[in-house]
């Protein structure tokens, strides 16, 4: 199965959901100018560079939600662009650790003091298949 990850800016009102991609989530497989930016606009060009990188397992918010769950609780990775400071991530819901804070490439990243409540995507679901699920199915004979 692929590391998935879905990527967000933190709004006033909660969490903007940008997109989601099905294969290499892990932050070593997210482009560093995506980690890098700090402002919505470096964010959105990133992001938008980086979805449109030969990419096929991308799912864009007019697709809806790819997953079977209702949240980033439950998904591999969620990148969030804080405003003026940075990209923070998680882990399954877990504590979050800003994207561009290490003091060497072996060095754990920084937790981050921000709370994440991702928003509920049950209404949005439109479950993806193919490419885009980062399922893999084996049979055998």
């Amino acid at each position: 199965m692929g590391t998935r990850a879905d990527f967000y800016i933190a709004q006033d009102d909660g969490l903007e959901w940008l997109g989601s991609i099905a294969w290499d989530g892990y932050p070593e497989g997210i482009d560093d100018a995506v980690l890098a930016a700090t402002t919505e606009k470096q964010f959105a060009d990133a992001m938008a560079a980086f979805f449109a990188d030969d990419r096929n397992d991308v799912t864009l918010p007019a697709a809806g939600w790819p997953w079977p769950w209702d949240n980033s609780r439950t998904t591999d990775f969620a990148y969030v662009l804080i405003r003026g400071e940075g990209v923070v991530f998680s882990s399954f819901g877990n504590q979050p650790y800003w994207a561009n804070r290490r003091r060497s490439e072996d060095d754990d990243y920084e937790r981050a003091n921000v709370v994440l409540e991702f928003p509920d995507m049950a209404g949005r679901k439109n479950v993806a298949g193919g490419e885009r699920s980062g399922l893999i199915v084996v049979s055998a004979k």
